[in-house]
Parts: structure tokens; sequence; C-alpha cells
């Protein structure tokens, strides 16, 4: 036996990351994947690592992992590649993502979760949606493209949103519930 502990943090984010990882592969090829399309937990996966590991690999590490995997067998299925015009973006979006959430998410409280979520949604929306000026035809890669873009987006950044929101609440309920459950908060591993 090691003397390293066992962190719930780690679990919560890691059981979380799975089902997410799940649920963004299947939708694509979901019949109603614009229905669901955005509706995601990696917003939430970003605050809540951002919370709770101070280990910045670990912290910008989670949403990262969970958008390269998803993103590589979703090309690897739909045939469209993984680099696709502008991907890069939708990355930065998360890297500034989970670093809003450092800032604000320095005291894990109610007021706080509902800021971070709102500054990462916009974040992501700002900066992820420079993604489809890169698609030839798409939009025109002017500042009236951009804001056609954005428009456009809203419905999707609401599902964003809507995703956060509900995984968010899950994930760090759990958390805070753990002390509660009756065992230690570290176990010998």
């Amino acid at each position: 036996m090691s003397g390293s502990k066992f962190n719930p943090s780690t679990l919560i984010l890691l059981l979380v990351v799975v089902l997410v990882s799940i649920f963004r592969v299947a939708a694509p090829n979901s019949d109603n994947f614009k229905e669901i399309a955005n509706f995601s937990a990696v917003g939430a996966i970003a605050m809540f690592g951002a919370a709770y590991f101070s280990n910045p690999l670990k912290a910008f590490g989670f949403p990262l992992m969970v958008l390269l995997l998803s993103d590589l067998f979703i090309a690897r299925t739909s045939g469209y590649g993984f680099f696709y015009p502008g991907w890069y973006w939708t990355y930065i979006a998360f890297v500034l993502m989970v670093l809003a959430s450092r800032f604000i998410l320095k005291k894990v409280n109610v007021q706080n979760l509902v800021l971070s979520t709102v500054v990462i949604t916009l974040i992501h929306w700002i900066v992820s949606d420079i993604s489809p000026m890169y698609v030839p035809g798409l939009y025109p890669p002017t500042l009236a493209g951009y804001w056609t873009c954005l428009i456009a987006a809203i419905p999707y950044e609401l599902k964003f949103l809507l995703g956060t929101v509900i995984y968010g609440t899950v994930m760090f309920g759990v958390k805070a519930w753990y002390p509660y459950w009756g065992v230690n908060k570290s176990v010998s591993i």
C-alpha cells in the first residue's frame, strides 16, 4: 500500500468525464443532434477543475482531454477530420474558461458559481464562434459575418449554459455533500 490519498474531486471529475465523453461522442450520431448540440458538461468540468485542482495540469488537462478525445473519436467516425477549420479557437476558449474560473472560484459559493457560469458561457460564445469564420462559404470573414455567426450561435450557447448549470450542479453538489456521506475525506490507498 502506498501512502497516497484518495481524492474525491478526482474521482467525481473522472466519472463525469467518462459520462460526458460518451454523451459527446454519441450525440452527433443522434437523430436529434441539433436539439442537444452543445448540451455538454465540458464547461462544468472546466469550472470544477479550476475550483478544486491546485495543480494547473489537472485543472486545464481535464476539459482539454475531454475535448481532444471526443474530437478524435468524432473525427474518426464522421469523416470530417480532426483539424476542422478554426478548431484551435475552441481549445483557446476552454483555456480561457479555466483561467477565468480559477480567478472567480477562489472561494466556491453559489454567487461565484453563477458568475463563473455566465462568464465561461460568454467566453465560449465569443471565442469558439470565431471558428466558423474559417469554414469557406459559411460566414464572410468580416465583422458583420462574425456578428451573424454570434447571433446564429445563441440557441447553441443557451444549451451550453443549460448543460453547464445542470452538470455543474451535479458535480459541485456531489462534492459539497461528500463529507456528509459518513466517510473520511481522504482515505489511504
